[in-house]
């Protein structure tokens, strides 16, 4: 294993934010994982140095295939990390909507464009990312519809799900759509946590990553054969919203089955203590996302749902 800055950003006033990337085996580049660019991504992180250190065993053992190269970066944004802040800097910029980047841009961008610039020849790519809202989810890849996905390939990590989005005119600057733009095969991978490290959920992504590499001849690992994936489009699952704002109190968690008429959750006064809405499941199915924060406002995704796929 050898450590490599990608990007240093110096400050007049703070230690540099030094952007790591940690190389394992020598060869083709073949895969590169990369961790949270908001810096509420501890889980995410977590996952990574776990990753870090069971690469460095393995390659230790020789386990990682001739000719074939493992990077790993663990965090992009360490600044926000630091401070428990999503964004990046004052102006408050999501890396993550930066890219390819430009090289003499602003902050972001130039972070972005050193990023990118050393992994976008990479064969296979993940990125470990969280979800956009604030709430817990299946355990699932994802990606991006731009004729260069491979459902096919994401089966390969052994989770339940397979999401494919539709592009949006937001999603052409995210690393996940820009990487496929470069021929590489990317996915997204999220877990059920995000700000919290989920001990069980992060040993989940941490298998379904080597399973991955070992299906394509990166590395040797012995590994269960996981899941069978169920891809899904992302405008098949069931949206729940609330119709009213309050304290939100959950009764469905993630992955659990919910028939049609099942109360879900409950919307309290805040200043009465009475129930203000009984949210109820519209459909049978599973409960694919899952609103986590303690207070919810009307119109707010409550629930995901996935239809019941079979009896």
């Amino acid at each position: 294993m050898f450590a490599e800055d990608i990007y240093t950003l110096s400050t007049p006033y703070r230690e540099d934010m030094s952007v790591k990337g940690y190389h394992f085996g020598k060869g083709e580049q073949s895969a590169c994982i990369i961790g949270p660019m908001r810096g509420k991504g501890v889980q995410q992180m977590y996952i990574c140095s776990q990753l870090v250190k069971t690469l460095k065993e393995l390659e230790s053992n020789g386990c990682i295939c001739s000719g074939r190269e493992v990077m790993v970066i663990p965090v992009v944004n360490s600044y926000s990390m630091n401070i428990g802040s999503n964004f990046f800097g004052v102006e408050g910029e999501d890396i993550n909507c930066q890219f390819p980047g430009k090289t003499y841009g602003d902050t972001t961008e130039q972070i972005a464009a050193a990023v990118f610039n050393r992994i976008k020849d990479y064969s296979f790519g993940v990125q470990l990312t969280a979800f956009h809202m604030a709430g817990e989810s299946v355990p699932h890849i994802r990606m991006v519809e731009n004729g260069y996905q491979n459902s096919s390939l994401a089966n390969l990590f052994g989770l339940p799900f397979v999401v494919v989005k539709k592009a949006r005119p937001i999603d052409t600057k995210s690393l996940n759509y820009n990487w496929q733009s470069m021929q590489t095969a990317a996915f997204s991978l999220y877990t059920d946590s995000n700000e919290k490290v989920s001990v069980k959920s992060a040993r989940q992504a941490l298998a379904a990553i080597l399973r991955f590499l070992t299906r394509m001849g990166i590395i040797r690992y012995e590994s269960h054969s996981g899941y069978i994936s169920h891809v899904l489009n992302e405008k098949d699952l069931t949206a729940v919203h609330t119709m009213c704002g309050g304290i939100f109190r959950r009764k469905a968690k993630v992955g659990q089955d919910i028939r049609y008429g099942d109360a879900m959750a409950e919307v309290i006064d805040p200043y009465r203590g009475n129930i203000k809405e009984t949210i109820l499941a519209p459909t049978d199915g599973i409960v694919f996302f899952a609103h986590s924060e303690s207070l919810i406002s009307e119109g707010d995704l409550a629930y995901y749902l996935v239809h019941r796929l079979h009896e």
